[in-house]
This record gives C-alpha cells, sequence and structure tokens, in this order.
C-alpha cells in the first residue's frame, strides 16, 4: 500500500478490491479502527480544523472519495490506483457481510430513512445479519450509551450517516466504547439508498460531475461547498505545484 500526504492529509492509494481485503483484516484482528474517505470538501475542511485533520491523519485507512483527490495526486506527481467511494464501498461491504457473516449496524439519517436502508439491503441480501439501527438524531449527553448499544450489539461494522465533521469527531470519540472492529462514516450515503437524494448517472460519476449533480438538487444549500470551496481546493493545487 502506498500512503501519499496530500494537502495536508494522508491518501492511501488502493483499489477497491485491496480496501475490501484489507476491511477482512481489519475485522479478523478485531481491534476499533476508523475508516475514512476524503474529497475536495474535506481537504478543505481539515486546513481550518486541526483536529479533523488529526482524526483524520490517525486512520490506517483512508480512500480517495472524489475524483478531484484521484486528479490532483495525478497533477502532483504522486502514484494513484482509482476513486473508492464511500457510497461504493459501503455497498460492497454489505455484500461481502452478507457473504461472511459480518454482523452489521446503522446509524444516522432519519428513523424512516435508516429502517427504508435496513428492509432494502435485507432484501437484497437475505443472509445479511442486522446488529441493529438507530436514527442520527439524539442530545450529546445520549453519546455515551448510544455506543454501549452497538458495543452489546456485537457488530463487526458500523455505518455511520451524519456530515462532516461530526461523523468524524463522533467516530473517533467512541470508537473505543463501541468495541467494533470497522467503523465508517458514510455521509449521505442512507439517502441515496432510501431514494430521498438520487446519484449522478455512470457517466458524471466518471468525469468528475457528481458534484455538479448533486449541486443542481439543492442548489442554495450546496453552493458554498461546491463552487466556493471547488475554488478553494483548485487554488490549494496550484499553491502546492508551485511550491513542488
Amino acid at each position: 500500500m502506498t500512503r501519499t500526504f496530500l494537502l495536508g492529509s494522508y491518501v492511501d492509494s488502493l483499489t477497491m478490491q485491496e480496501t475490501l481485503n484489507k476491511v477482512e483484516t481489519i475485522i479478523r484482528i478485531g481491534k476499533p479502527v476508523q475508516h475514512v474517505v476524503i474529497n475536495a470538501s474535506k481537504i478543505n475542511l481539515m486546513a481550518e480544523n486541526k483536529e479533523l485533520a488529526d482524526i483524520v491523519n490517525a486512520s490506517p485507512l483512508i480512500n480517495a472519495d472524489g475524483q478531484s483527490i484521484v486528479w490532483a495526486m495525478k497533477f502532483l506527481g504522486h502514484e494513484t490506483r482509482e476513486r473508492v467511494t464511500g457510497i461504493d464501498l459501503f455497498e460492497n461491504l454489505v455484500k461481502k457481510s452478507a457473504e461472511k457473516g459480518y454482523r452489521v449496524y446503522y446509524f444516522g439519517a432519519k428513523e424512516d430513512v435508516v429502517q427504508d436502508v435496513v428492509r432494502l439491503h435485507q432484501q437484497k441480501y437475505p443472509k445479511l445479519k442486522i446488529a441493529g439501527y438507530r436514527n442520527g438524531y439524539f442530545e450529546e449527553a445520549e453519546s455515551e450509551e448510544i455506543a454501549l448499544d452497538i458495543r452489546k450489539s456485537e457488530a463487526d461494522i458500523v455505518f455511520v450517516a451524519f456530515s462532516s465533521p461530526k461523523k468524524e469527531q463522533w467516530i473517533h470519540a467512541y470508537k473505543d466504547t463501541m468495541g467494533v472492529p470497522f467503523v465508517m462514516g458514510v455521509g449521505g450515503s442512507f439517502d441515496v439508498i432510501a431514494g430521498v437524494t438520487k446519484r449522478a448517472p455512470q457517466w458524471m460519476q466518471k468525469t468528475g460531475l457528481e458534484w455538479f449533480y448533486r449541486f443542481m438538487q439543492e442548489p442554495k444549500r450546496m453552493f458554498k461547498r461546491y463552487f466556493v470551496g471547488n475554488l478553494s481546493f483548485i487554488w490549494k493545487v496550484l499553491k502546492e505545484r508551485w511550491r513542488q
């Protein structure tokens, strides 16, 4: 595995299959591991939030979620294998769990959304073992109890569907309490699986326009993240190129 330091974040040059193999090893060892993915937005957040940067860079497994990260790595002369998106890894891990007998726990989104995700995955993978699920609406004072409930579920994998930086911070704070081998933040993936939001067509994903498709669904909410954020990311890449 090649690990690169890119614009303040480590990133591992791995294919999807190599990532799945790493997760299997992590589950076999059994020591709690926090997985993260990075994209342009998270690079920008990390530049402003040292706590988030420290959490991300402490992870033993960091995938390139955004096409922008793959492009930046190539542009700056780093080795890159392929983009491994959080939602694709999530779906592949659910499939792998059904095959291997891993117990999965779903945490996040609205109650009806997380229930729909669990139902859809059980229909698709009848052998999938559901350790439990919970919506993502809670007070901070409830966090310890939630983490202990997840521990009692004896899950092998937990999927946490919060936005950044909340999901990274929460997982980091409670991963040892949960005692789950592999904990993964999946952002808005539950909403996509449940059909609340739509994912871009394959051609837009491959050409790096997935962000624009997402922006068109919620232009007011996503303007700062994608237009202001993307310009900020491009500026960071260009400054690094000039520094080189």
